[in-house]
């Protein structure tokens, strides 16, 4: 089996392909700023679900974001697992997932003063 992954930069995606298929077979979705590229969401079709579509993805995309100099925020689950399984490619890291969404803590005593 061979997936074929291509960046659609109109739609914010990668695109994966298996066998020359033109069904997509899976996507990962992305936001590109300046400096980061955050992975928001990873989707494999369930026919194809174990056989390395969605690691092709993955791949791909962390590889471009290297070859252009950027940082990664893994927010999707996906990616966040598939990077701590591959201590090659953490440098890419802006910062750990958890810490830059953590909730502030609101102080409910000075809002009703």
């Amino acid at each position: 089996m061979t997936v074929e992954v291509n960046n659609v930069p109109g739609a914010n995606r990668d695109e994966a392909r298996v066998d020359g298929e033109a069904r997509v077979a899976g996507v990962a979705e992305c936001i590109r700023t300046a400096k980061v590229v955050a992975f928001v969401h990873t989707e494999v079709a369930p026919e194809c679900a174990g056989r390395g579509v969605g690691s092709a993805l993955v791949r791909s995309g962390l590889d471009e974001t290297r070859a252009s100099g950027l940082l990664v925020l893994a927010t999707c689950p996906f990616f966040a697992g598939w990077i701590a399984r591959h201590p090659e490619y953490q440098d890419l890291l802006s910062q750990s997932r958890g810490a830059r969404f953590e909730r502030p803590r609101l102080n409910l005593h000075a809002l009703s003063a």
